[in-house]
């Protein structure tokens, strides 16, 4: 499974804009064959910054099944006129569970 985290930066006034847009074109990316699930969370210290959140199959699921289809097309076109600028998009994999115990000199979370 892959993450895809995308920073939107929306135009200062439109962010209402852009929520509505979201929810237009949700349907066009989760049915998108090796789409997993998505969600948008807003910033709490900047109210024009979101995060869209997907999770796929893979990064090939993403770019054939999604990027390279009428549906990315769609999807700009829904969002295109709230963008203050270019979306930026990376992907995250899950690390290998590790068996064993944290150690509290090493892990910050431990303890």
């Amino acid at each position: 499974m892959i993450l895809e985290v995308t920073l939107i930066d929306v135009l200062p006034g439109r962010e209402d804009d852009f929520v509505a847009a979201y929810q237009l074109a949700r349907p066009v990316i989760a049915g998108a064959e090796g789409c997993r699930g998505l969600q948008v969370k807003r910033r709490t210290e900047s109210g024009t910054r979101f995060a869209l959140l997907i999770e796929w199959d893979s990064v090939e699921a993403h770019e054939q099944n999604f990027r390279r289809t009428e549906r990315f097309a769609q999807w700009r076109a829904l969002i295109a006129a709230t963008l203050a600028q270019p979306p930026l998009t990376e992907y995250f994999a899950d690390l290998p569970a590790s068996s064993a115990r944290p150690n509290p000199d090493h892990d910050f979370f431990a303890g």
